[in-house]
């Protein structure tokens, strides 16, 4: 498996204690996850139909605000892994530094594959990706910014895992477009990375080819029940929206206290450059708290937000050592 945050087992290996001592700050999943009610018998012991997996559709078109055609998935990274498929292989371009599994999964597909630091540079790929907001430095590009390339490239897919937040960042209601695909992670905003669930909204075209390569269940029956109850309550999201805005600015407080710079970030995660981010990592979890830090940039780490009251003070207990 390539880096990833959310490895606790390497955390246990390394520091001690079981995975539940830990506060896991690795991954920029909430850490007060959506309310999850009892799911119906019937949910987990019959395959999904057809139309319970379209009123999960209809939902995901609420939250996200757009009437195009959309495909509920096991989560972003199962688009992701179908994108090499979906045209001949060509060349691809990647705005990076970004989350690594795209690179490599074009790749290994065949595809001619480079990542590149500048949004013009995208131009001329028969497949470019742009993660916006983008992880793991919150960098955003504007609506007409990314319209702007669809002339100049084949296929345009922009991961909006993070954009729960920022609705007005996200192109999700211009992805009929022909060459634009939209992909959306349920479980960050939410709160809920293990149901995975996540949407790939675009084309008929695209939308088409995805579902037939995703199978006739690509979702199951749980996923469908909680993901479409969460995805209508639209109280929760903006009470949420609120809050991590607020919470952003704690944590950023605080790990200016300790002298770190902020690089970028989402509400749900935040990076600082720390000077050894190996060293910040290891104070951390001396207490028990996991970050993440990256083999290619020493200096930073990313700290996802605590939940409730006691992980936050949890974590200036830590950093006050």
């Amino acid at each position: 498996m390539r880096e990833h945050g959310g490895n606790l087992d390497v955390a246990v290996e390394r520091f001690g204690g079981r995975a539940e001592d830990w506060i896991d700050l690795s991954t920029g999943i909430n850490r007060l996850p959506y309310p999850v009610l009892d799911v119906e018998p019937g949910q987990w012991s019959a395959l999904p139909s057809r139309s319970l997996i379209e009123s999960l559709h209809q939902a995901a078109r609420h939250a996200y605000a757009t009437d195009a055609p959309i495909v509920a998935m096991g989560g972003a990274q199962a688009a992701i892994q179908l994108l090499p498929h979906l045209a001949p292989r060509g060349r691809a371009r990647v705005l990076a530094p970004t989350y690594n599994e795209y690179a490599a999964v074009l790749s290994s597909a065949g595809w001619d594959v480079a990542e590149v630091s500048d949004l013009k540079a995208l131009a001329g790929a028969d497949l470019a990706i742009v993660v916006n907001p983008n992880n793991p430095d919150g960098r955003c590009h504007g609506r007409s910014e990314l319209l702007g390339l669809l002339p100049q490239v084949g296929r345009l897919v922009i991961d909006e895992s993070f954009a729960d937040a920022v609705p007005d960042l996200s192109l999700a209601a211009e992805a009929e477009r022909p060459g634009l695909l939209v992909l959306r992670s349920f479980g960050k905003f939410y709160g809920l990375a293990g149901l995975r669930l996540g949407f790939a909204i675009g084309s008929e075209q695209d939308i088409a080819a995805l579902a037939a390569m995703a199978g006739p269940w690509p979702v199951s029956g749980a996923a469908i029940a909680i993901g479409r109850r969460a995805l209508l309550d639209d109280d929760w999201a903006k009470a949420t929206s609120a809050r991590l805005a607020r919470d952003s600015v704690r944590l950023d407080r605080e790990a200016e206290v300790q002298g770190w710079q902020l690089v970028g970030g989402t509400s749900l995660f935040r990076l600082y450059e720390t000077g050894d981010a190996l060293a910040a990592q290891e104070k951390l979890a001396r207490s028990r708290i996991w970050s993440r830090v990256f083999q290619k940039q020493l200096g930073w780490l990313r700290l996802g937000l605590p939940g409730d009251d006691t992980e936050w003070s949890r974590l200036a207990a830590a950093l006050s050592i």
